[in-house]
This record gives structure tokens, C-alpha cells and sequence, in this order.
């Protein structure tokens, strides 16, 4: 049979419609395919989400070279850069200097399940850079 295409998207969630998409080359994968989105669009003042394949320093870089803001899913796949952060939050939410920090909460029902999705926020980031330099770009 035919090869899978492999695609990525940039989808507005104001507009509620994909602005463009690119595909991914069979040698490669998000993380090479999501820069070259991002050079086709006008992203300046826009603030781009990614999930954690794509939270990376190259991609983090370009955004900003672009002028636009991002925020992205930090998982495991970050290694030292993910534990620190980790570390952090457990160390300082939901004790005396939680004032630190930004909260929003949404909550959602759908397909037969509830979903809880909290968010905090903390822009005292200088000793992380400190430690990771290579994410000189994060502002929060």
C-alpha cells in the first residue's frame, strides 16, 4: 500500500481553521518539519503552543527570531532541563511563595469525562537560564 503522509499543522484557535501546514520529510520529523512552518507564517505578536516534540531550543529560537511568544509542553524528554523545573514548582506550589506564580484552571466535559487542566506561571526564571543556558529564551 501507499506510504503514510505525514503532516504538521498551524491551527488558530480563534479562527478555528488551520493557516498552514507543511510536510514532514520521511527521513525526518516534527522537530525538523515545525521551523519550517513557522518561516511561512506571520507570526509576529502571536502566541504559539506546541506539545512536547517540539520543545525544543532551535524551535523555542525561532519563534522569538519571528517576534512571536510561545509556550510549550515540557516533558521528560528534556532530561535535567524537565527536573529542575519540576523540582521548582513541587518546591514552591501550594506553599508561602505560591504568590510567585500566575494560576489559571479550565475545566471541560466531553466524550463522557471530565478534564482538568491547571496552568501556573512564574516569569523568576533567571537561575534556570543560569543552569540551561541553551533556553535563554524562556520568559516564564
Amino acid at each position: 500500500g501507499a506510504k503514510a503522509i505525514w503532516l504538521v499543522n498551524a491551527w488558530s484557535v480563534a479562527n478555528n481553521m488551520c493557516f498552514g501546514q507543511i510536510q514532514v520529510d520521511e527521513k525526518s520529523n516534527e522537530i525538523t518539519a515545525i521551523p519550517k512552518l513557522l518561516e511561512l507564517l506571520d507570526i509576529k505578536g502571536a502566541t504559539i503552543t506546541i506539545d512536547a516534540m517540539g520543545c525544543q531550543t532551535k524551535i523555542a529560537a525561532k519563534i522569538v527570531d519571528l517576534d512571536g511568544d510561545f509556550v510549550l509542553a515540557l516533558k521528560g524528554n528534556q532530561g535535567e532541563f524537565h527536573e529542575d523545573v519540576k523540582l521548582y514548582l513541587d518546591s514552591n506550589i501550594n506553599k508561602s511563595r505560591a504568590n510567585k506564580f500566575d494560576f489559571a484552571e479550565e475545566i471541560h466535559g466531553d466524550h463522557g469525562r471530565i478534564e482538568t487542566r491547571k496552568s501556573w506561571l512564574c516569569t523568576d526564571v533567571d537561575w534556570l537560564i543560569e543552569r540551561h543556558p541553551k533556553w535563554k529564551t524562556v520568559k516564564g
